[in-house]
């Protein structure tokens, strides 16, 4: 198969992850923090050499500052549940994954969309436009899940830090290709997948909360610490860390972030880059196809083929010629509404560090074929 789906999770991971996987399953499994024992020890050292590593990604001074969720959706309603309630008014963007829509709906809260372009950029100046004299918490997306338009997180944070309001991003499509530095850019809240361009198994995410900000845990239970106190403990990571991690998944992420800082965030991105510029060069020659977004981007391309349904196109791509992509609306209503693309969908395809030039002209071959 040639898989062209990395934006819902990374199919080919390095070698390395495997391998770490399989090594913890027959040689380490056990609980972190809940034994003095040597596999239990060894977990949790394995747990914080991998925050160490994050950390290190992100520019983060303390690795106890970032918790491990199960995937990013997770995260977001952590963060989003624990900051807002009735009384708050929140900036979130048009290119938004229903991720943060839902949750901020749901905490019945009042929020101001900053509007994005047709290309689904969204500019420091229409959020700060966004802004008013309650507003608690701005929330980005870095970079579009449709189109892979890149978000200027270090000028919004500017933004964010003039007018003394947290910043939340939703890096799930940007962390391991596109550099992000909690400090430079103003991050108070990031919220990240483990599973996709980390390169770590499915299951495995995080939050960076920085010290400034308390949030309000929604689960509370077990954390092998404070074990004599009913209350849940209000330091990280154990507020948001109830119950046992996916520590399997933690094992194969940690070599995931250790294969991104190896090879160069920078590399990763220029590699995937290189992709989508001979993917769009060879739609754009297509007729009848559009496609969407603008140059600056992450390894994503959303096109549509005038005529056929997107998820048909889709579809025809798995059945005829083996290739994995996905039509639809992509979990991002709002997102699609900025690009106009509601009633129709998108197809959308998706590249990693894996993929190769010989598969995106197949990918190309195949589209024309469907046509």
């Amino acid at each position: 198969m040639i898989y062209l789906d990395n934006s819902a999770t990374t199919h080919h991971k390095p070698e390395t992850v495997v391998e770490a996987v399989y090594d913890y399953i027959k040689n380490y499994a056990s609980n972190s923090g809940r034994g003095s024992h040597k596999l239990s020890n060894y977990s949790g050292e394995m747990v914080y050499s991998c925050r160490e590593l994050i950390a290190t990604l992100f520019n983060i001074d303390d690795p106890s500052l970032i918790a491990f969720t199960s995937n990013t959706t997770t995260a977001l309603n952590f963060a989003i549940h624990g900051l807002l309630n009735k009384e708050s008014h929140v900036v979130i963007s048009g290119m938004e994954h229903n991720s943060v829509l839902r949750p901020v709906v749901a905490t019945g809260c009042d929020y101001t969309v900053a509007k994005a372009d047709m290309t689904g950029f969204v500019s420091a100046k229409s959020v700060e436009k966004a802004i008013n004299d309650r507003t608690t918490l701005i929330i980005i997306n870095h970079a579009s899940n449709i189109v892979g338009t890149i978000n200027p997180i270090e000028e919004i944070g500017k933004v964010a830090k003039k007018h003394n309001i947290p910043l939340m991003v939703d890096c799930a499509q940007t962390a391991g290709v596109v550099d992000i530095d909690v400090k430079r850019d103003n991050i108070s809240v990031l919220a990240f997948a483990g599973h996709k361009l980390l390169y770590g198994p499915t299951g495995t995410a995080g939050l960076y909360v920085s010290k400034n900000i308390l949030l309000k845990p929604i689960i509370q239970g077990g954390t092998g610490t404070l074990s004599e106190s009913m209350f849940q403990p209000e330091f990280m990571p154990d507020m948001l860390e109830s119950g046992t991690l996916n520590l399997v998944g933690i094992a194969g992420l940690k070599e995931g972030v250790r294969f991104v800082l190896e090879n160069g965030v920078s590399n990763l991105f220029n590699y995937e880059k290189g992709l989508v510029t001979e993917l769009k060069r060879g739609l754009s020659a297509i007729n009848r196809v559009k496609i969407y977004g603008n140059n600056d981007c992450v390894g994503v391309v959303g096109f549509a083929v005038d005529g056929i349904d997107s998820v048909t196109v889709s579809s025809l791509l798995d059945e005829q010629f083996d290739i994995a992509s996905r039509g639809g609306l992509h979990c991002a209503v709002l997102a699609h509404n900025s690009l106009g693309t509601t009633d129709t969908g998108l197809i959308r395809l998706s590249v990693s560090r894996f993929n190769t030039t010989e598969e995106i002209e197949k990918a190309v071959d195949a589209i024309k074929r469907v046509i």
